[in-house]
């Protein structure tokens, strides 16, 4: 499931009505990494998605029949979703209103990456020496995906190829205790600055990354995945994660 996909210009779902007799499309629910998920699960990996994408903004309320609304589902799901979101820390409840986004600290966003730089960067490097050429070539639709999503400006798509192709390539470390902590993580930060980079045209260079990752590795270059995946992160905090 994802909001409406008209670019950047797109209101937040659910914080606007869509113009009279224009009802928004009903979007396709996606399956993030690969996975079978129950249609709750998906709905509420796509309300994830939009949270960190920055299309649900911090301190902002959000009922779930505008929420349905605008999604082209029913607002049981939507509500059940979001309760589960309020568990993990990403929504509050606010009674006989619907759900608050909750903010994130700069702090925070220093300690995920930093965190997610000590797992993710150590673990890929070693995929270079360890990964199934076969196992890293499936990636490669994602990984494409990424980049048509930054040239198309669909920011909630791109989110969802984004989290397919990292967890999936941390999943070949045969490790699922690890691809669950660096989830969690990526759950909790706010890519605020998306809109920023496609905006200046910069969203696109940082998709390519992923290509140029999977090629290095194909190449059982260290160095090389060593480098991209330190400059990748740090786009991750420095641009992507801006407030703004």
């Amino acid at each position: 499931m994802a909001p409406q996909r008209t670019g950047t210009t797109s209101p937040a779902p659910g914080a606007t009505s869509p113009a009279p007799g224009a009802a928004p499309p009903a979007p396709v629910l996606p399956v993030l990494g690969g996975k079978k998920s129950s249609y709750r699960e998906r709905v509420a990996d796509a309300l994830r998605a939009a949270l960190i994408a920055g299309e649900l903004r911090p301190g902002q309320v959000y009922s779930a029949p505008a929420l349905a609304a605008r999604f082209g589902v029913s607002a049981t799901p939507v509500r059940e979703a979001m309760l589960d979101l309020a568990k993990e820390g990403l929504v509050d409840t606010v009674p006989n209103k619907g759900f608050r986004v909750t903010a994130v600290t700069e702090k925070q966003l220093d300690e995920y990456t930093q965190i997610r730089s000590l797992i993710e960067i150590p673990t890929t490097v070693a995929l270079a020496r360890t990964a199934d050429p076969v196992s890293l070539e499936a990636l490669r639709p994602a990984a494409r995906e990424i980049v048509a999503a930054a040239a198309a400006g669909d920011l909630i798509a791109y989110v969802e190829a984004d989290t397919r192709f990292h967890l999936g390539l941390l999943a070949l470390a045969g490790n699922a205790h690890l691809v669950e902590v660096v989830g969690d993580l990526r759950k909790r930060s706010r890519l605020y600055g998306l809109t920023a980079l496609v905006e200046a045209g910069r969203l696109l260079a940082s998709a390519q990354e992923h290509l140029e990752l999977l090629d290095a590795l194909l190449d059982r270059d260290e160095d090389a995945v060593r480098t991209v995946m330190t400059r990748h992160l740090g786009h991750v905090r420095g641009q992507w994660a801006a407030h703004g």
